[in-house]
């Protein structure tokens, strides 16, 4: 008989008794059964609030990473809070070592260890200082409670700082009672899952206000400070609470118009003295005039002034707003030691208030071009530091910026949207498309390239707040063949009736130009062979610029400048701007 390998003669193989295969099973489905129970049991570990920190700052239901503070009874809030969620402004200026808080009327600055602040020029006295503690910069509350619009609040058996943006609407709920459960608490949970720590207990009917739903759960907060998940099921949801707005002890400051009119801006340039006005002709349409009066002359932040009482005594005989322009003289390196300073950028603003109030202006113009583009930031600053103190003198503040293109120090320095939002008006200068040293001859200003100007600007300017910039010069521009072949190209400006003398002299009728959308002639000089170019600005290019000012609804025009037009050309602008 063969034996099968590795089997023992003589002995039978014993069998497992299916009863004991069956308690096996059994008690393996069992432990898993438990393994699974246990696993749908909430989770009763508890963890503190915020594990464990102290002082914390809460926005929105989202813990700040930096704590506040309290000394000598007084708040001291982390500096890059205040900037993240309360005041994307606020500044602080190295060398002078000093927070600057900017609001549509108050300019607030405050020095680092320093017990005297600085609110509009006037000194109040802090109980606590601007200070760095561990790293952190702090600045305390208590002057910049009447300047922003929050409320704050502080909840001593948490350790916690609410803060709330007044006028926010937020969803409140009420936690809702199980009668099975015989209404016991509902756990506020770390994370949205059964098995996530508990940081508090919810009791039935307490108020909560829900910051968002995530995948069934709310993410709630309590009215002690304390935030985390509750099952959906367990909230209903109650209403709208919305946040008190405090009285914020600022003036609305209403802006200039005029009544049932657009603006009708025209530059006065001023080389060497103002012009007599008894040499300026009538200005039909026209209510502001703006004298280029005042000019940064040094790296000391000190202004140049050619300022003329008679003028403004002229022309507020005659309506006219005075609107005088202030330039950085277009240096850049000067422009940049002022600004780059809190001490030369006051020089400068008190300068400014004390010419305006002289002078009895109306208005100030910025006129702010050739910057460095690493000073985009710090050119904002100083406009916001400057025109609240124009507005608590009751004038209209307006800035100068040109189209968008990719030049730094012609284009991109301005933040445009930033500046909109703090001046009353701006004028893009809508000219220069080429301009006096253009290695190709050109339209000061066409038609199509003003109007997508015109709509890059109107991305980051309100149409309301916008004048349109309108040449009332020309350039002459003369192509030279020279003997390596190359054509050499120069220009000099005209004015409107300059332009046409030149055309009258030379019996030319200028026709239009499609390209362009302006009278254009071209003449080749026999005496040298050389080639003559110009584009007009005259009634009917005037006519098609006003249109652009109705069909984009902007707030009128700033013309540069007086003395080049003429005299039909201003009742074309008031024609053009008031055509019903």
């Amino acid at each position: 008989m063969s034996v099968p390998l590795g089997a023992r003669p003589g002995r039978r193989r014993r069998r497992v008794p299916y009863t004991v295969i069956f308690a096996t099973f059994v008690f393996l489905g069992m432990s898993a059964a438990v393994i699974w129970l246990l696993e749908q049991m909430p989770s009763k570990e508890r963890v503190p609030a915020y594990q464990g920190k102290s002082h914390v700052v809460l926005f929105r239901g989202e813990a700040f990473p930096e704590s506040f503070r309290m000394e000598q009874n007084q708040l001291l809030l982390p500096f890059d809070f205040v900037k993240e969620h309360l005041d994307p402004d606020l500044y602080w200026d190295e060398p002078s070592q000093s927070v600057v808080v900017t609001t549509k009327d108050k300019v607030l600055r405050m020095e680092s260890n320093k017990l005297v602040a600085f609110l509009n020029r006037n000194p109040v006295d802090l109980r606590v200082p601007v200070q760095e503690l561990e790293g952190v910069r702090y600045i305390p509350y208590a002057p910049l409670e009447k300047l922003y619009p929050f409320r704050i609040t502080h909840v001593p058996e948490n350790d916690v700082l609410i803060v709330e943006k007044a006028g926010e609407s937020v969803q409140q709920g009420e936690i809702e009672a199980d009668p099975s459960e015989q209404a016991k608490p509902t756990p506020l949970r770390t994370d949205p899952s059964r098995k996530a720590p508990v940081v508090a207990d919810l009791q039935p009917e307490d108020v909560v206000d829900i910051w968002r739903e995530e995948a069934g759960w709310y993410y709630v907060q309590t009215d002690d400070g304390l935030v985390g998940y509750v099952p959906e099921e367990k909230v209903k949801l109650t209403g709208i609470r919305e946040v008190p707005v405090p009285a914020s002890g600022e003036r609305d400051q209403a802006v200039w118009k005029p009544l049932g009119r657009k603006i009708t801006l025209v530059w006065e340039h001023v080389v060497g003295r103002t012009p007599n006005p008894a040499d300026i002709p009538e200005l039909p349409g026209v209510n502001v005039v703006s004298p280029t009066w005042f000019e940064l002359s040094d790296d000391q932040a000190n202004l140049t002034n050619k300022a003329d009482a008679a003028y403004v005594q002229w022309a507020h005989q005659r309506g006219y707003q005075v609107w005088a322009l202030v330039s950085n003289g277009f240096n850049p390196d000067w422009t940049k030691a002022m600004l780059a300073d809190f001490h030369k950028r006051e020089k400068m603003i008190s300068q400014i208030l004390h010419y305006a109030h002289v002078y009895n202006l109306d208005g100030i113009n910025l006129d702010f071009e050739n910057v460095y583009l690493d000073d985009k930031e710090r050119l904002v600053q100083f406009v916001r530091e400057l025109t609240p103190y124009l507005h608590e003198q009751g004038l209209t503040v307006s800035m100068d910026v040109t189209i968008k293109s990719s030049s730094d120090r012609w284009s991109r320095f301005y933040d445009r949207a930033a500046l909109a939002k703090i001046v009353d008006y701006i004028a893009v200068m809508t000219y220069d498309e080429h301009w006096a040293a253009s290695p190709i001859a050109g339209s000061v200003a066409s038609l199509p390239w003003v109007e997508q100007g015109l709509q890059g600007v109107l991305e980051e300017v309100p149409h309301d707040k916008l004048l349109l910039g309108v040449p009332f010069y020309t350039r002459l521009w003369k192509e030279e063949k020279q003997a390596d072949g190359s054509v050499k190209v120069s220009s000099k400006a005209l004015s409107m009736s300059q332009a046409e003398q030149w055309l009258a002299e030379r019996n030319l009728k200028p026709a239009p130009d499609a390209k362009s959308g302006q009278l254009f002639a071209s003449y080749v000089d026999p005496s040298d062979g050389a080639t003559y170019k110009i584009w007009l600005e005259d009634v009917s290019s005037m006519q098609k610029r006003m249109e652009l000012v109705r069909k984009y609804n902007l707030a009128g025009i700033a013309a540069w400048r007086r003395g080049f037009e003429q005299p039909a050309i201003w009742t074309t602008i008031d024609e053009g701007l008031h055509k019903r």
